[in-house]
């Protein structure tokens, strides 16, 4: 059963290109997409400079009124084509979209609500799901999988390392005291995270030759506690197995994507998946060739 029994051939042929990248139609949508993308945060970049902003105000407000109107279009297109608008609309990417677009229509109604236009920057989150990322952020489970694994490892490792520097700290505080700006045990402790992370603000130096020896030797240790941590981590991420390589198809109900060619129904929530349409330069250029005739005994 088709998950559009009863949409319009307009909706169909919507959703295809919208939601579909298969198709050239849909490939060249998403180009167009991500072009105003850049261009509408290259105008939010460059209004928040004050020499470009005070010469171009104005051109900045119709680009961004521009694009907010497109992008309103867009919105609306997605909800009118989708299956369930509303799965769609509290959706990750339809909430996205959403406040994409409400900043500035806010700005207009509510004047002192202005900071909001900072927002319009998540529409660079679109183009997770214009070059299929968000297929990618759901394999992450691997990474997951290898950090859970070693959970109990690193949580060890940093019980260590914190133990290392509360004692660091303390004898810190002991060796230069306030005269040298260790005025605290805290401060100390300060001092000596940022110096084994190899950070050195510089805000706080040993001057005795003995803190000046206990850094260097917390600086070396340093190294060691970045390689560590991930030396287990790689070798844990190794012992999980690849996850297997998906294809585009997005479902229509939940719009979860990373289905199989020939999958029927969704991952997730078992909805009727629309069969895919074979691309224009696809597979109706490619040649059946003939099973090879078996050869028979005497």
């Amino acid at each position: 059963m088709s998950p559009f029994p009863a949409r319009r051939p307009w909706q169909r042929q919507c959703y295809h290109i919208i939601f579909e990248s298969g198709t050239r139609a849909g490939r060249l949508f998403d180009t167009c997409l991500i072009v105003a993308i850049i261009a509408s945060l290259a105008v939010v970049m460059l209004d928040s400079v004050v020499s470009i902003h005070l010469r171009f105000a104005s051109h900045f407000q119709i680009l961004e009124w521009f694009f907010t109107l497109l992008f309103t279009v867009e919105y609306g297109l997605r909800l009118a084509c989708s299956p369930r608008p509303w799965r769609y609309a509290r959706s990750f990417y339809g909430i996205i979209d959403l406040v994409s677009i409400l900043p500035t229509y806010a700005a207009l109604l509510v004047p002192e609500v202005h900071f909001l236009l900072d927002v319009r920057v998540l529409r660079l989150l679109r183009i997770f799901r214009i070059f299929k990322l968000g297929h990618y952020l759901t394999a992450s489970s691997q990474l997951t999988a290898a950090l859970v694994a070693c959970k109990n490892k690193i949580a060890v490792f940093l019980l260590g390392v914190t133990l290392l520097v509360i004692i660091q700290g303390t004898i810190m505080y002991v060796v230069e005291g306030p005269v040298h700006g260790f005025t605290s045990i805290p401060q100390s402790i300060y001092w000596a995270v940022v110096t084994i992370t190899t950070v050195g603000f510089g805000d706080m130096t040993p001057k005795t030759p003995l803190g000046q020896a206990i850094a260097s030797v917390l600086m070396v240790i340093g190294y060691g506690i970045i390689a560590v941590p991930t030396g287990i981590f790689a070798a844990e991420f190794a012992r999980v197995p690849d996850a297997r390589t998906h294809g585009s198809r997005i479902c229509p109900d939940c719009h979860t994507e990373g289905h199989e060619p020939d999958a029927r129904f969704c991952r997730r929530c078992g909805s009727v998946l629309e069969p895919d349409e074979p691309d224009e330069a696809g597979p109706a250029n490619v040649a059946i060739m003939p099973p090879p005739a078996t050869p028979t005994r005497r």
